[in-house]
């Protein structure tokens, strides 16, 4: 039985093994069927053929090898799928050029390359690269790192040539089931100084920026250092940028997806799953030229649109019903008056650089002064913004696509005629001023409010520590009174009133701050004086317990002449011994030893 479990797993192990067969390289007269792949050295990567979400058609594709769900980088044959997964066959040619061919030989889509090979093998790197090299001296003839699919990976190159115009690109899928080349297109615009742009078709929708020495302009950079490193070339003929991450544990790729959205996404391991790190366009002043020439966007104002210092709305009436797009123009024309000035809007970045001019070695100084001299300068600004700035860059006639963004905002110089110098100088004056009086006039705010605070919590504390003295009067704490007080004797309620005649007003002998004093006569003929605290009083209890738990407590009661007190219902009385010549006034009619 044992044996013929062995024998049953031996076969189907020999059925399994060739329909998923990895190879590590191939060379002319070899190929790869649909039921096998080519792996990268480190297992990182994998390529084959592959259906893609429920479609029948086939792809030849790259794909991360251990990831899940799979994801794809790199399409061969995008805009030429193949229908027939038994018949086809990626493979090299004699003279290094990638094919797919079916059952019959015949090329279903080809790399066309240029150069040829000796003895060539391909290959898959470990970055994901797809080669083809020349097996005499391993020089790469063909990669497919140079024709881009939708993604950027580390190592990969972007670039341009400045003098055609030419450039790779990454290119959107059509939809997220369909890999063929969609609308939307990330590359380099060569006209003038080159910065990276989102097309869709040949129009403009917006701009990753120009490169400053850091990063690209438009793109927050202060978290990515931590990771990557960036290389950009920019030479008389050509620009070029790559990226590659700084430690082999980070996985790490660009995409533009089928909506046009420029995507950064890293590999959480914990997480197992691809976490978004950047992305762009973020919002409305991301749209290219949103608010027109001459001005600035901004999300967190409103109107969101706003011209810069000297400028003034092209078409008020639109302006003022949100519609920007004619943007702004000269409150005073520009002409070549040599008094004319620069000021320096905070926060902005850079406009369109498609038709600006630049120098690599010019001097701050130097580039102010070439905007001067030239009459149809209206800013300038340092190509590289490190070291205080290195470089020159110049627009000319009008700026367009200008957005604020005050943590990755760079200096840029604006020229005004020198009329206007005044008029700008005293506007940011202005909004300095407004900004220092609002600040103060918040902090008054929150003084008054933090006052009625304090004293709302002042009244309910009292409010609630005389409920509390009062309650303590009428606890068991006072029913003891008298051993508290160095036996205090308590009078009846009722001797208080025969002594008093029922409180007589002609028995009144003045009114204290905390009630009436009366004159009594005990039964047994000693004559005393009453002080009956007024239910009416607010710190009527405080004052009890005090002239209660001073005097007693002290047994300073010869000294004041406490015969005792009455403690019965609501009442709170004080009884003194009568002095005729009235030495207790101020004690009995005025304030206690320690007023609350």
């Amino acid at each position: 039985m044992a044996k013929q479990k062995i024998f049953l797993l031996y076969t189907l192990l020999l059925i399994i093994i060739p329909m998923v067969r990895a190879l590590r390289s191939i060379t002319p007269g070899q190929s790869i069927h649909y039921n096998e792949t080519l792996v990268s050295s480190s297992g990182t990567f994998e390529a084959g053929f592959f259906s893609i979400g429920n479609s029948q058609n086939n792809y030849f594709c790259i794909w991360y090898k251990n990831l899940t769900p799979r994801t794809i980088v790199w399409v061969a044959n995008r805009d030429t799928p193949v229908d027939n997964s038994t018949a086809i066959m990626f493979k090299v040619t004699d003279a290094g050029n990638p094919v797919i061919v079916d059952a019959s030989g015949a090329i279903i889509w080809s790399s066309n390359a240029s150069t040829t090979a000796q003895n060539p093998v391909m290959l898959l790197q470990d970055t994901g690269n797809l080669v083809v090299e020349n097996g005499v001296n391993g020089s790469i003839v063909w990669q497919s790192f140079d024709y881009p699919g939708d993604t950027l990976l580390p190592g990969m190159v972007l670039h341009g040539d400045r003098v055609s115009g030419e450039h790779n690109s990454l290119t959107s899928w059509i939809n997220t089931g369909d890999p063929g080349r969609g609308d939307f297109s990330y590359h380099f615009d060569c006209r003038g100084y080159p910065q990276l742009v989102i097309t869709k078709g040949t129009r403009l929708i917006d701009r990753l920026g120009s490169w400053n020495g850091f990063f690209f302009s438009g793109v927050p950079w202060e978290t990515l250092d931590d990771y990557f490193s960036f290389s950009f070339e920019l030479t008389e003929e050509e620009v070029s940028f790559k990226y590659e991450t700084l430690d082999d544990s980070i996985v790490s790729r660009y995409m533009i997806n089928p909506t046009g959205t420029v995507q950064h996404f890293m590999w959480s391991s914990e997480a197992e799953t691809w976490q978004l790190f950047q992305a762009g366009p973020r919002d409305q002043c991301d749209n290219y030229a949103f608010c027109g020439a001459n001005s600035e966007c901004s999300v967190h104002s409103s109107p969101i649109c706003e011209c810069l210092p000297g400028f003034t709305p092209k078409a008020p009436e639109k302006w003022s019903v949100s519609n920007w797009t004619d943007g702004c123009v000269r409150k005073v024309n520009l002409d070549c008056d040599e008094r004319n000035g620069f000021v320096k809007p905070t926060g902005l970045l850079r406009p369109d650089t498609s038709s600006s001019w630049f120098d690599k070695n010019m001097d701050r100084q130097e580039c102010q002064n070439q905007c001067l001299k030239n009459c149809s300068c209206i800013a300038y600004a340092s190509l590289d913004i490190r070291n205080d700035g290195i470089g020159c860059i110049i627009w000319f006639n009008n700026i367009v696509d200008m957005r604020t963004e005050s943590s990755i905002g760079q200096e840029i110089f604006l020229k005004l005629p020198a009329s206007e110098l005044g008029n700008s100088t005293d506007n940011a004056k202005k909004k300095k001023l407004v900004g220092i009086l609002a600040g103060i006039g918040i902090l008054i705010v929150i003084t008054i409010l933090g006052y009625v605070i304090y004293l709302k919590r002042k009244k309910l504390w009292k409010s609630g520590r005389d409920q509390k003295i009062d309650q303590e009067i009428h606890s068991d704490k006072y029913e003891n009174v008298e051993k508290e007080s160095n036996d205090l004797p308590t009078f009846d309620f009722s001797t208080i009133i025969d002594a008093t005649d029922h409180f007589s007003s002609n028995n009144i002998l003045g009114e204290g701050g905390y009630g009436p004093v009366y004159k009594g006569v005990l039964r047994n003929g000693r004559e005393i004086a009453v002080k009956r605290l007024s239910l009416k009083s607010g710190q009527g209890p405080n004052e009890f317990k005090n002239e209660i738990l001073l005097i007693a407590n002290l047994q300073h009661r010869n000294l004041v002449k406490l015969l005792g007190c009455c403690i019965e219902n609501d009442e709170r009385i004080l009884i003194y011994e009568y002095m005729p010549n009235r030495s207790l006034d101020n004690f009995i009619f005025g304030m206690s030893f320690f007023p609350i």
